[in-house]
């Protein structure tokens, strides 16, 4: 490991056989950790080639379960996101992409600090079943065309324990290891191809455009080096995406957009993303136009929404609730934001948002904490849009009044208020498949 080390100190790259055994001796308890801190921080400042990364990715992957899907016919799409707020996006594209006959086994992850989860969030269906057997997550895959269930405690362990220790050694910002991080459980989850949903801005992880289109490549490349088709959309987390935030409100608002009725924003991600999964499974001739015409057609007849109830029910949940989203617990309490000043919405923080519904009780700081299905709040306006003085900015939901005043003060830091009308954010910066980038019409 001294000799890993110093070779990575000084610039060297590595070979697949000294990664492999480092991650490996980490994992297995061999490798003490200052000398996996010392690596770590010699991969910060010495950054890792394409093939470093994927064999980094390669032996994270390689460190626990694979999930085999091969019992289910068909291209397996996954689609990941780097993680944002009010980002309900699977809840809909998969239903989606697997109404087009494309089938989707998705292991989703719990929300931690400001970001949710889609496992949260499902759980808020009362009955449904966020673990289920190898063998019946199959089964309703072939049966249904969707399962999403939480991730295995087995799937990448060497990822789990080498981010804590990142998280406590200042190595966490570093493109390699966090495109390692996020590849080597998508790779271990079994799809065939995957599409990645690359967060940029103010509530995303990386807050900075070209920081974003950099980790996308990274991905990308990781994809691509070891067997499965990646394609990555770079999509704008300046603003909260839609307009509910928080795990209840969020398959309200998913429910509503698979029957027409959800925000303009969230549509046309998902159905983007959608798009994108169908032409990595071949559908539309290999065409995006015409994978975008089948999804739109199945989000617009109804069949997208049919599959969603259909998975909750095979998962056990009780797809009533989303017919009819009333029959949702209330909070206790419900508590507007009102506008301090007449004019348009100029700016909302994302990040202060998804804290602020942390901070009613639908988020948690630690893995172990319990949440509040009932808790979060609805953005009654987004950025662009007018507003009178007094009028409603938010509506918040929480369990406890001194929770909501917390949440309040937090959300009304985040929107501010000006007179000039803003141009409205653009919802995708960009795209990047193993061709290169594409911003806007230029291929860069």
């Amino acid at each position: 490991m001294y000799d890993i080390i110093v070779d990575k100190r000084n610039g060297k790259e590595l070979t697949r056989e000294q990664i492999a055994w480092a991650v490996a001796g980490y994992t297995g308890g061999s490798i003490p950790d200052y000398q996996a801190a010392a690596w770590l921080m010699a991969i910060y400042f010495q950054g890792m080639t394409e093939r470093e990364t994927a064999w980094l990715t390669d032996a994270m992957a390689a460190s626990g379960d694979h999930i085999d899907l091969a019992a289910i016919p068909g291209i397996k799409v996954d689609k990941h996101s780097t993680g944002g707020v009010g980002d309900k996006t699977t809840l809909i594209a998969g239903p989606i992409v697997a109404a087009c006959g494309v089938p989707v086994a998705k292991m989703s992850g719990r929300g931690l600090g400001h970001t949710g989860g889609t496992v949260d969030k499902l759980a808020s269906i009362p009955g449904y079943r966020t673990e289920l057997p190898k063998e019946e997550f199959c089964r309703v895959v072939k049966e249904v065309g969707i399962a999403v269930i939480g991730q295995s405690g087995n799937i990448a362990p060497a990822d789990k324990k080498l981010y804590a220790l990142r998280d406590v050694t200042g190595t966490v910002e570093n493109i390699s290891l966090i495109a390692a991080s996020i590849m080597s459980k998508k790779i271990a989850a079994g799809a065939d191809a995957i599409v990645l949903d690359v967060k940029t801005g103010r509530g995303a992880f990386m807050q900075t455009l070209e920081g974003s289109l950099r980790l996308a490549e990274a991905m990308v490349a990781i994809g691509e080096k070891v067997g499965r088709e990646t394609i990555a959309l770079v999509t704008d987390m300046d603003e909260p995406l839609g307009a509910a935030v928080g795990n209840a409100l969020e398959v309200m608002e998913a429910a509503a957009t698979l029957m027409g009725r959800g925000p303009g924003d969230l549509r046309r991600l998902c159905l983007e993303l959608a798009a994108n999964m169908l032409l990595l499974a071949g559908k539309g001739d290999g065409d995006i136009d015409g994978c975008r015409k089948m999804a739109r057609q199945a989000l617009t007849d109804g069949r997208a929404f049919g599959k969603l109830k259909q998975m909750v029910a095979a998962q056990g949940g009780d797809p009533s609730y989303l017919d009819e989203p009333n029959r949702f617990p209330a909070a206790p309490f419900i508590l507007p934001v009102k506008a301090p000043a007449t004019g348009y919405v100029t700016a909302i923080d994302a990040l202060a948002i998804g804290n602020a519904s942390a901070a009613l009780g639908a988020g948690r700081l630690r893995k172990e904490d319990d949440i509040d299905h009932r808790a979060g709040l609805i953005l009654k306006k987004k950025i662009g849009q007018w507003v009178e003085k007094g009028e409603a900015l938010a509506e918040l939901y929480t369990a406890a009044a001194d929770k909501g005043e917390e949440g309040g003060r937090l959300v009304a830091q985040a929107i501010e208020i000006g007179e000039a009308k803003p141009r409205p954010p653009k919802l995708i910066h960009g795209r990047v498949t193993a061709a290169g980038r594409v911003l806007g019409s230029r291929q860069l």
